[in-house]
């Protein structure tokens, strides 16, 4: 660490990246990985219940969102309960304050996750509005802050600070006002087994029984009818549909909107658990993840061509996709 009147250099000694495709898991990743824990991404976002759907579209939105996992902040929470970490959330809508906080926690060694939108991020080439994507801050001189993001976005990155701060304070959808967490080094980790046990249930009964149509299983039975409508819904078929089918399969989705890494996460449990209902439930999400492939590829053949056959390709996809998905997560509830 060098520090003087002029200039300010602050850097974790030692610290590596943790290699992840999304964001949330990548960056508990990054935080457990510094104090020596290293869990495969799959095991990470399943004890982190990741698994969801979402069809989100309202007359304030340009075109529908298509969501394929639980709530922003809830795979952090959720793996730090069911593991027993003892993580450290501060949010405050004063910038100075929440810059001041993750200096402090820099200086003493311990690197910081940070909520942010990924617009304002100078390494994000694709320039979408997105308030709910984390990563980790290491280190930090006069104008750059040093970062370490998701494997697509470089591993090692770097923004203006300036850029941090917009991003961190940003207003919108999934938003939070300077969010920023932090993880005390715990113990060896609990037995798995049982974690991963309640994780399983935890995460098919909030898949099964949604408080909204839109949420879950239903609204993927939902997205099945809405598809059919959205050429009306604007005057940029081939721009909205090929955002939509990136967004699904590259947006930091780790492929087939999430379930690649779920199916790998139950891939996991065979190993660690031998219950032959898990079993079921991994060969259902193996026939899953090429569904949801094959569905966010009719989407932009739709936007490319503007031949409506592909949205009902699609919208018979997803029909055959809320039917195994439920036969699974009954399974393992």
């Amino acid at each position: 660490m060098n520090t003087s009147a002029n200039t300010a250099h602050i850097m974790i000694e030692g610290f590596t990246p943790y290699a992840g495709n999304h964001c949330e898991t990548t960056a508990i990743g990054n935080l457990l990985q510094h104090t020596g824990i290293h869990l495969s991404e799959p095991m990470l976002f399943g004890l982190g219940q990741g698994l969801g759907f979402i069809y989100w579209d309202s007359k304030a939105m340009a075109f529908p969102f298509i969501g394929g996992r639980s709530k922003p902040d809830t795979v952090i929470t959720n793996l730090a309960e069911g593991l027993g970490l003892i993580i450290h959330v501060q949010e405050t809508s004063s910038i100075s304050k929440a810059w001041q906080h993750v200096q402090t926690q820099l200086e003493r060694g311990i690197p910081v996750a940070l909520k942010l939108d990924a617009y304002d991020l100078d390494y994000f080439t694709n320039k979408v509005h997105f308030a709910g994507h984390y990563a980790v801050i290491y280190g930090f001189d006069n104008d750059y802050a040093y970062m370490a993001d998701t494997k697509q976005q470089g591993g090692s990155v770097q923004t203006r600070r300036t850029s941090l701060s917009a991003a961190r304070s940003a207003k919108g959808l999934m938003s939070s006002r300077n969010r920023s967490v932090t993880l005390e080094p715990i113990d060896p980790l609990p037995p798995l087994a049982p974690v991963i046990r309640q994780a399983l249930k935890s995460n098919a009964h909030t898949y099964l029984n949604a408080p909204i149509r839109n949420i879950g299983n239903n609204g993927i039975i939902k997205m099945s009818k809405a598809i059919l409508t959205w050429p009306a819904r604007t005057t940029d078929i081939e721009g909205h549909f090929g955002l939509t089918a990136m967004l699904m399969e590259r947006a930091g989705t780790g492929g087939a909107l999430f379930r690649n890494l779920y199916r790998d996460f139950l891939r996991e449990c065979i190993d660690l658990l031998a219950d032959r209902q898990i079993e079921q439930a991994y060969q259902l999400f193996v026939q899953i993840a090429p569904l949801w492939i094959a569905v966010s590829t009719a989407i932009e053949q739709a936007g490319q061509t503007a031949d409506e056959q592909y949205l009902r390709q699609a919208s018979a996809l997803l029909i055959e996709i809320a039917d195994k998905e439920r036969t699974a997560m009954e399974l393992l509830l």
